[in-house]
């Protein structure tokens, strides 16, 4: 476990609306959240999480987000993206071999063709849920980040139940939380410094985590409530810390690049 390490980052922050955070609460109020991603060193080959925004967000968002880049608003500078912040991390993108998607949203397709070597890794049903999505979730799919030629995909699909072990060591594994969308999927990742469980946007902040509020961006309310039942027992199993998708509260206490866990 010494060669595995997992490292945060962040983007930038994304402007949105509390009542998208927490189901029916502060109508219209502003509420902006970080927009992390992770790089996790492994013997195998570099990981990364999601990705955080694609660079072009930091220059033309309108030009490739449309309309909704009005509703949901990146503040990210030019070179925050994440095959640059890891370049200047001591980082070789060249090395990364896996990216691990927990979803298709707008936010977290940063690295989606981003990295020349490396294997998508996302659940079946996500990424034929973001290519025709309800049409009140249609807004938070850019189709252009992932629907792309000559793209390697992992697809995952039932036959490997609720939990995937990326490399058979135990080190990553997959695990499905629906309810946030179609096919989300959350990560618990071990090192030599303990486990730590990635909800993403299975639970977007503590509140969600400890049930004192529902989400208010969701596919389904009742798996998203099921799915955070199910990532805290296994999180008490591991005895992992949690890192939620976009607390903002929490996100500044935790260890961030160059800090590792």
């Amino acid at each position: 476990m010494s060669d595995i390490r997992l490292y945060l980052f962040q983007t930038g922050s994304l402007m949105c609306r509390r009542q998208n955070i927490f189901l029916n609460e502060g109508m219209g109020e502003p509420y902006e959240i970080p927009v992390p991603w992770y790089l996790i060193t492994h013997p195998k080959g570099h990981v990364v999480i999601d990705g955080g925004f694609p660079a072009i967000c930091a220059t033309d968002p309108r030009g490739h987000w449309g309309p909704v880049s009005e509703v949901f608003v990146p503040r990210v500078r030019p070179g925050n993206d994440c095959a640059t912040q890891m370049r200047a991390a001591g980082f070789e993108p060249a090395d990364v071999r896996t990216i691990l998607l927990s979803h298709l949203h707008l936010d977290h397709t940063g690295a989606i063709g981003t990295f020349p070597n490396a294997r998508h890794v996302v659940q079946r049903e996500a990424l034929a849920y973001a290519l025709a999505p309800d049409w009140f979730c249609a807004g938070a799919f850019v189709r252009a980040d992932f629907d792309r030629p000559g793209l390697d995909w992992l697809l995952l699909d039932e036959g490997w139940s609720d939990f995937f072990d990326l490399f058979g060591d135990g080190a990553i594994t997959c695990i499905r939380s629906p309810g946030h969308t179609v096919g989300h999927q959350s990560f618990l990742v071990r090192t030599a410094r303990g486990a730590t469980l990635l909800a993403v946007d299975a639970a977007d902040t503590m509140d969600h985590w400890h049930d004192r509020a529902l989400p208010g961006a969701v596919t389904s309310v009742t798996e998203a409530v099921r799915s955070v039942a199910k990532l805290r027992a296994v999180a008490e199993r591991a005895q992992a810390r949690i890192v939620p998708g976009h607390d903002p509260a929490l996100w500044p206490t935790l260890d961030q690049a160059p800090a590792y866990y």
